[in-house]
């Protein structure tokens, strides 16, 4: 048995569609990790979980900021938290695993360890540098025409700004990660990078702000992580901080994928 992952299929793309409808596990027993940006819509979104929960032992999922955008598009209306928790229910339904439900254990062969599925945002505190705050971090991402889709399309309803929801989501994550037994390590599963280094590469620096929080720069070591799971950034690698391997699993666009000497081969193997 194996716990994989991957996050960023982005099925709205043709040939990323092609490649989620071919993923299949080698095991009966094999777990998957998808680390949110599913797709762009909540049909999509949960038209293409119930796929690979129909394939995989166990499906885990947290959400991208794509799975959360309200497109004008899009039949289901819902904004914010209310969007949010209208997946959460859809993909209970299909038998996957949310950030608001019990964490669950997975039994592998090197001993359990708890996967915990995060919904942590950001918070415009991983900024570009000389800034201090969130309003000159925004005008150097303006100015330089490096501005996320978020600010268009990812709205934060009821609260007044998706860094006061990532506060709220914050508070919520850390007492429940608080409460694990703390004899079983985790695996810490979150969209966007828990620890700032990975952005450290991104072409655009201005962008690192809508990339996670500093808030999390201890987790994987408060909380006993033997592997750190996330996507968002479209470059996947392997990091370690403090001895804890941080893997970025996303299969991103076509026009990232398709020039590589190779084709992604599928989700990642993080245990054993």
């Amino acid at each position: 048995m194996g716990l994989f992952a991957i996050s960023d299929l982005h099925v709205r793309h043709e040939a990323n569609r092609a490649f989620t409808e071919a993923l299949v596990p080698a095991s009966d027993e094999d777990w998957l990790l998808v680390a949110g940006d599913v797709a762009d819509t909540a049909g999509e979104v949960l038209e293409t979980m119930g796929a690979l929960a129909s394939r995989f032992s166990t499906v885990v999922w947290v959400p991208g900021n794509h799975d959360l955008w309200t497109l004008p598009a899009d039949p289901v209306r819902l904004r914010g938290e209310e969007r949010y928790l209208y997946l959460v229910e859809g993909l209970r339904a299909l038998g996957v695993h949310t950030p608001e439900d019990p964490y669950p254990v997975w039994e592998g062969p090197e001993g359990p360890v708890t996967v915990a599925p995060l919904f942590v945002g950001y918070d415009h505190t991983f900024r570009p540098e000389g800034t201090r705050t969130k309003a000159q971090a925004l005008a150097v991402a303006h100015a330089s025409g490096v501005v996320c889709t978020d600010e268009y399309l990812l709205h934060p309803d009821p609260h007044p700004g998706r860094d006061a929801w990532c506060r709220a989501r914050l508070a919520y994550t850390r007492a429940r990660l608080d409460s694990l037994a703390p004899d079983l390590p985790t695996v810490l599963v979150n969209h966007y990078p828990l620890v700032r280094e990975p952005t450290r590469v991104l072409r655009h620096p201005e962008f690192a702000q809508w990339c996670g929080t500093e808030e999390t720069a201890d987790w994987h070591l408060r909380y006993r992580a033997r592997a750190v799971v996330y996507g968002h950034l479209h470059i996947p690698r392997t990091i370690t901080v403090d001895g804890v391997p941080h893997t970025e699993v996303s299969l991103g666009y076509p026009r990232e994928w398709e020039p590589r000497p190779e084709p992604p081969r599928g989700p990642r193997r993080i245990l054993p």
